[in-house]
């Protein structure tokens, strides 16, 4: 491994490795995209789906919702005016804090939610979980716990 200028570059198991996750990440969520389209959703669509759905009484603030989803509040406030057009969420008013706006799950975006999760997890399963043997899951995801664990102190979510 050259350190030139002080680099320390990636061998050429680190390099394969970094670009199959790379390729896989991107033809994962491409495919996972596809699959949800029938439905009139986007990925982005159905994660606020499912953080909603997840969330007591089917509500968050923005944002919450902005941080769990990895959108800024621009982003976030354009995704769920178009929601909201097609009637999966409305945006209510937080009573404890005037500037604050809720997100809010609709009995259309929960029916949404009913149909199209099975969908969705089938889609998953036959596109990832079911191509990996159990120990193979098992290892996978214990190594990227602690991936997922650094890059969320970093952006202050431990």
């Amino acid at each position: 491994m050259d350190t030139e200028n002080g680099t320390r570059w990636l061998s050429d198991e680190e390099q394969r490795a970094w670009r199959a996750h790379l390729e896989v990440s991107r033809l994962l969520m491409h495919q996972l995209e596809r699959d949800l389209q029938p439905f009139g959703l986007t990925n982005n669509d159905y994660e606020i789906l499912v953080n909603l759905s997840e969330s007591e009484d089917h509500r968050m603030r923005m944002s919450d919702l902005a941080t769990a989803t990895l959108q800024s509040k621009s982003r976030l406030s354009h995704q769920i005016t178009r929601m909201e057009t097609a009637g999966l969420v409305r945006r209510e008013n937080c009573e404890s804090d005037r500037r604050g706006l809720f997100a809010v799950l609709t009995d259309q975006g929960w029916e949404t939610m009913r149909e199209v999760a099975p969908h969705h997890v089938a889609s998953v399963r036959e596109h990832f979980i079911d191509l990996l043997p159990p120990e193979d899951l098992k290892a996978f995801h214990a190594a990227l716990a602690p991936i997922a664990k650094r890059l969320r102190t970093t952006r202050g979510r431990a």
